[in-house]
């Protein structure tokens, strides 16, 4: 019997599997580069170049993962972009992402000062702009490194490097691409953000002198509140943020854009409770602390303001600090508005800076006090929060030179006597405070008196729970 012949239709399914298969073939004749990638034929036309950029060549160049791969594109218009199926998402300048890795590829671009603050810029990208020209905008020599698209990730002779980054990398050194670094503000605090990430660099003298010029210039007068806690939260979440504020202080920034902070710096304290005596290295060591327990943000920040009252005691009381809790307190308010500072930080931050002291000092505290304590904090009603504060304190108790690896007793008991709170049965108390009231003819206070019977109930728990203490 005679097979039938396929009709066209019927070799459809077979065409297209045969071509994918020659797609993947062709795939495998482009070796892995380190990010585990092939490189594949770029969708661009040939007059038009593209090149890996700033933290992904730099994070590999140390030895770092790579999280994100960022590309310039250079001899390309907008319309060529859209063309080759490339999705537009840049708004102040043309950036796109690509149509199968979703990776960003901004076009080469050149920006020229029209303005004050980290805004006031005329972007002009152009198919005649030049890598070098692209790599000169850039903040850092360490940032403005290029590689080819089938760059392995190791081999140094494959980049593009007009401005010594490489260089810069070998040797430790934070320092700007050109004179243009003075045109941009929020560069003083990305570069405190890579002093707290890479804190074996140190920032080149020169590059400082500059910081210090905008800093004169009022250059950071013009920064919006949003893009300074952007930043500040960023260098706060890095492996040494103390490098952060460090080099803020240097040149001035601190004093300008957190000046409440910086006024810590030369307030003593009594040697007795903090050897290392200066209120604003205390602060430093706290933060620290922090890191090393790896704290979230909102601790982080809590930790950083929780002692801005200090800066504020008056000179004759000085090295004691009576009362610097509840100032402290609002002024991590005043900051967190001017600021602008998330609602979880902002909360946090009140609160640890309000009663920081008397959560060290609670083993003096009797089952009264105690409720009125947890009460403060907003413990029964928000748990995970309350430890998050207790996490802070501890971190300002350890952040005193000499005291790094002491045990923090207060964290672990607070969260017992908050466990012995919750374990009052209030439903229990308030229904029998109801039936009382309602016996003796009671209807007008019935809801403080239920309020008063639980509150007492809790203090009896306490009571109890302090006595088994012993």
């Amino acid at each position: 019997m005679m097979r039938k012949k396929k009709t066209q239709n019927a070799l459809i399914p077979e065409r297209k599997a045969l071509g994918c298969l020659r797609k993947l073939r062709a795939m495998d004749r482009y070796p892995r580069n380190k990010f585990g990638r092939r490189a594949p034929p770029t969708l661009l036309p040939m007059q038009m170049q593209t090149y890996m950029v700033g933290g992904a060549v730099r994070d590999a160049l140390l030895g770092q993962p790579v999280a994100d791969r960022d590309w310039v594109v250079v001899g390309s218009t907008p319309e060529q972009m859209l063309a080759a199926g490339f999705t537009p998402v840049g708004k102040d300048f043309p950036v796109f992402l690509h149509p199968r890795t979703h990776e960003e590829y901004a076009l080469a671009r050149t920006e020229r000062k029209s303005g004050r603050g980290y805004r006031g810029f005329q972007v002009w990208a152009h198919p005649s702009v030049t890598l070098t020209q692209d790599l000169q905008r850039r903040d850092l020599t360490i940032n403005a490194i290029a590689a080819p698209p089938d760059w392995d990730g190791r081999s140094e002779a494959a980049l593009i490097d007009p401005f010594g980054g490489v260089r810069d990398l070998r040797a430790g050194v934070l320092r700007h691409v050109s004179a243009a670094f003075v045109e941009d503000p929020v560069r003083v605090l990305r570069l405190a953000r890579f002093a707290a990430r890479f804190p074996a660099f140190r920032v080149a003298d020169e590059t400082m002198a500059l910081c210090r010029d905008m800093v004169r210039a009022g250059e950071l007068d013009h920064l919006v509140p949003e893009r300074v806690w952007q930043e500040l939260s960023g260098a706060l979440m890095q492996p040494a943020p103390q490098r952060a504020f460090e080099v803020l202080r240097a040149c001035g920034a601190l004093a300008v854009l957190l000046p409440e902070l910086d006024r810590l710096w030369g307030v003593p304290q009594r040697e007795d409770y903090h050897p290392e005596i200066d209120c604003g290295v205390h602060t430093m060591l706290a933060l620290g602390t922090a890191v090393r327990l790896e704290a979230s943000l909102p601790v982080r920040w809590a930790v950083l303001v929780h002692d801005l009252g200090k800066g504020t005691t008056p000179p004759d009381l000085l090295p004691c600090h009576h009362g610097h809790e509840e100032r402290s307190a609002a002024l991590a308010d005043a900051v967190a508005a001017r600021l602008r500072v998330p609602s979880d930080c902002a909360e946090l931050a009140a609160v640890v800076g309000a009663v920081h002291g008397r959560i060290h000092r609670s083993a003096e505290l009797d089952a009264t006090a105690l409720l009125r304590l947890l009460e403060a904090c907003d413990a029964l009603r928000r748990p995970q929060r309350f430890a998050e504060v207790l996490l802070a304190c501890e971190c300002d108790m350890r952040g005193r030179q000499g005291h790094e690896n002491d045990d923090y007793p207060p964290r672990a008991r607070l969260l017992a006597a908050l466990t012995c709170v919750q374990g009052v049965d209030t439903a229990s108390v308030a229904a029998a405070t109801r039936a009382r009231c309602e016996a003796e003819k009671r209807t007008k206070d019935v809801g403080a008196s239920v309020g008063e019977a639980i509150r007492q109930a809790r203090i009896a728990a306490l009571r109890a729970w302090l006595a088994e203490q012993g």
